[in-house]
């Protein structure tokens, strides 16, 4: 096995612990550390007043199963070791402790042998001691869920073999059933809900590795451009290994896959329903990654004629900490009577920690006009001397960018001079393209700035737009309405005028080893001799001084003395300013 990282003091107790820590994070829930027993608070009383449900299995598939205890879904959780059933003596202790006398109780598993096996034990050693101690038989039933369609064996049907693997609609079954019994449906009916979603949801996972298990490590690595469809939330080998693909098509066929089991078609067999859409993260799949994912996933059962009619996206059911999503769909009723029951209780608030509630809002119009500002006209038209800077200033920035992105790197994250290059790239294709206002400086400066906003990222492009925002205003406040008011002396002011306004919102300063080291020189010896060379070298000497700088602004600060590097900012302006400067002369 190969080596993982986690938090752990002691393995063998970090179930225990973990536990320990779920519940006091939430007040409302109590922990049997010696049978890993998490249960509501108010147990007693709610086995008074409705069917009490309980789900368990082998820990490391958090939030599942045991943050999902509370009002509205699971009245307890009985956890095992990591990826090991509980026994059934620890099942047997949840059951006594939420058997409802009145209600009943619902057992709510994965298919698994393991969970199978000690479920079922405990379900008959419930029943036997019951009844040698006077008793009647108790109202339990036990739902086994088996929603995998990865990896089938298509002989199951035949041999009564071990069927499909529970994954992330055993959550859905328990939101359901859990919303069931809260309403104070019959045990009955609680049951014939778990069963409906366990039988009408289909799930197919895939992951981009192994995950990494507490004090075992990896037990497997995938290669950097390889992906596995169908491992199991245990690690377990899926149907098939091949090269990563883009997104979009990873989602659809995953979606394509469920479609076309023969479980699926059984189900539906004209391919087309309402449904509930359910992606899961596995564990260790960005936030980000993740509504990617789910945007794909929506598309592609759109395309195939399902009507996404909920959609859930979260975490609800891992593998610990597995690089990788499911997606599950659940088939809802064509009986529109059936259909709104369901949904009624899939919107049903569930009051736990894993559960992500959906916000209920009235669509009451939207302010879509209001959100795009006043519209923005001016004329777009040709300057010989503004597209010549602008060219000249492009070529520079593509001829430094190397440069600009090592010194980035060495003191950054070694984006500086791509970011400088796109934004640089965008103006002259603006340029040559006609599409910028080049007779009306002021707009001109305007319009530039809304381009630079679009095509640059991070603190640099929106330093540079605030600059060339309180640029186009000083022109504006200096009169300047055409390119005959312009010379060196009014730039060299509206700068300074500008740079105040950017001082509102940036405490960088000269002396901090960022862009403000070489843009203040300039300005200032420009404003002050009219010189745009002995303005060019100020801002070159500003920024070489930065080498020496201790940084006090940036991720600079981070790494703490540079060693004699000059600030990647300040270089990239010293470009944009240098071309700009031989544009001038010619």
């Amino acid at each position: 096995m190969t080596g993982g990282k986690h938090f752990v003091t002691d393995p063998r107790t970090l179930v225990k612990d973990s536990l320990s820590g779920l519940t006091i994070a939430n007040p409302h829930l109590l922990l049997d550390e010696k049978e890993k027993v998490v249960f509501v608070k108010d147990l007693a009383e709610t086995r008074k007043r409705q069917v009490t449900l309980f789900c368990g299995g082998g820990s490391g598939h958090e939030p599942s199963h045991a943050g999902f205890v509370g009002h509205g879904m699971l009245t307890a959780a009985v956890c095992g070791h990591v990826f090991a059933s509980p026994t059934s003596s620890q099942v047997l202790s949840c059951l006594r402790r939420v058997y409802s006398e009145d209600m009943g109780t619902l057992v709510v598993i994965k298919n698994y042998t393991g969970d199978v096996l000690n479920f079922g034990r405990a379900v008959e050693r419930f029943k036997s001691e019951r009844v040698n101690h006077g008793k009647s038989l108790p109202k339990v039933a036990m739902v086994v869920v088996g929603d995998d369609v990865g990896v089938i064996n298509p002989n199951d049907d035949e041999e009564g073999g071990v069927g499909r693997r529970g994954l992330a609609g055993t959550v859905l079954t328990n939101k359901l059933a859990g919303a069931c019994a809260a309403n104070g449906g019959t045990l009955s009916q609680v049951k014939q809900t778990a069963e409906y979603v366990a039988s009408h949801t289909f799930t197919i996972g895939c992951a981009l590795n192994a995950a990494s298990v507490p004090g075992q490590g990896l037990p497997r690595t995938l290669n950097d451009n390889e992906i596995e469809v169908g491992m199991g939330i245990h690690n377990e080998p899926g149907f098939e290994k091949k090269e990563l693909e883009p997104a979009n098509v990873l989602v659809e066929g995953l979606v394509d896959h469920i479609l076309s089991s023969q479980p699926f078609k059984k189900a539906c067999p004209s391919g087309r329903s309402r449904i509930l859409l359910f992606i899961n993260n596995l564990g260790a799949t960005s936030n980000l990654e993740m509504g990617l994912v789910t945007k794909l996933a929506v598309e592609a059962a759109a395309a195939h004629g399902l009507e996404p009619v909920r959609v859930f996206s979260g975490t609800y059911m891992t593998g610990l900490a597995m690089p990788g999503a499911s997606i599950s769909i659940l088939l809802l009723p064509d009986n529109d009577a059936e259909f709104k029951d369901l949904v009624s209780l899939i919107d049903r608030p569930a009051h736990c920690p894993g559960w992500i509630n959906h916000a209920q809002a009235v669509d009451a119009g939207n302010t879509d006009e209001s959100a795009q500002g006043p519209t923005v006209s001016f004329i777009s038209t040709s300057d010989a001397t503004w597209e010549r800077v602008i060219e000249s200033a492009y070529n520079k920035v593509v001829a430094e960018e190397p440069e600009i992105t090592r010194l980035d790197q060495l003191m950054g994250d070694g984006d500086c001079g791509q970011v400088l290059l796109s934004g640089a790239t965008a103006i002259f294709e603006a340029s040559k393209n006609t599409a910028l206002p080049l007779n009306d400086p002021s707009a001109a400066l305007a319009r530039i700035s809304s381009i630079v906003e679009d095509a640059m990222g991070g603190t640099s492009g929106i330093i540079y737009c605030l600059f060339l925002d309180g640029l186009a205003q000083q022109m504006h406040q200096l009169g300047v309405i055409n390119n005959a008011s312009l010379s060196p002396k009014v730039w060299g002011t509206a700068m300074l005028g500008a740079l105040d306004i950017l001082y509102q919102y940036t405490t960088a300063r000269p002396g901090h080893r960022t862009l403000i080291d070489a843009l203040q020189p300039f300005a200032s010896k420009l404003a002050e001799t009219s010189d745009v060379n002995a303005a060019v070298k100020a801002a070159d000497d500003g920024a070489k001084a930065t080498a020496m700088m201790k940084p006090k602004r940036g991720r600079a600060v981070y790494v703490g003395q540079n060693d004699g590097v000059p600030d990647a900012g300040a270089a990239g302006l010293v470009a944009v300013l240098t071309g700009i400067a031989k544009a001038l002369q010619q």
